[in-house]
């Protein structure tokens, strides 16, 4: 079997930034998938299911109810290796189009007060696995990598 194209970023040499994972055409629409890297993979620790989860609610919600991007939001959620997410818009975008919108999603999710969207067990699978001091506190910390971010950040290393 061939590697798909994720096995074959070199995460090693990987920061924390946001890439164009890749992008597929369905029909004549271009789907364009990003990688919202928030940590350093296999130097940093990973983030706690808990905190994940509760971005997970966070960003979702914030996309999709967004005034521009609520249509073109296909999907956002965890990697698997809890390092970061995966954001799928409807459109051939390049990362520093979304930029903007990425640290919006930030800034909202770092400076969230109240309950959690969806937290509670009638719209949530896993509602008890929520916490929300620690991924603002993550969020903070991303949004300060969005807020310096530069090119070397925007294109997969080799």
């Amino acid at each position: 079997m061939e590697k798909i194209a994720s096995f074959t970023v070199n995460h090693l040499n990987l920061l924390p930034g946001v890439y164009v994972s890749r992008k597929d055409h369905v029909g004549s629409e271009v789907i364009t998938t990003f990688d919202l890297r928030m940590t350093r993979p296999n130097y940093e620790p990973v983030m706690n299911t808990a905190e994940v989860h509760t971005l997970e609610h966070l960003g979702a919600t914030f996309l999709r109810n967004h005034p521009v991007y609520k249509d073109k939001t296909i999907y956002f959620g965890p990697m698997g290796c809890r390092t970061g997410f995966y954001m799928v818009l409807a459109g051939d975008y390049e990362s520093k189009d979304v930029i903007d919108i990425v640290k919006e999603m930030y800034e909202f999710m770092k400076d969230f007060e109240g309950d959690v969207p969806g937290a509670c067990a009638r719209d949530c699978g896993n509602y008890l696995d929520m916490n929300l001091p620690m991924a603002r506190y993550v969020a903070a910390k991303y949004y300060d990598v969005l807020s310096d971010i530069d090119e070397s950040r925007m294109i997969y290393p080799e």
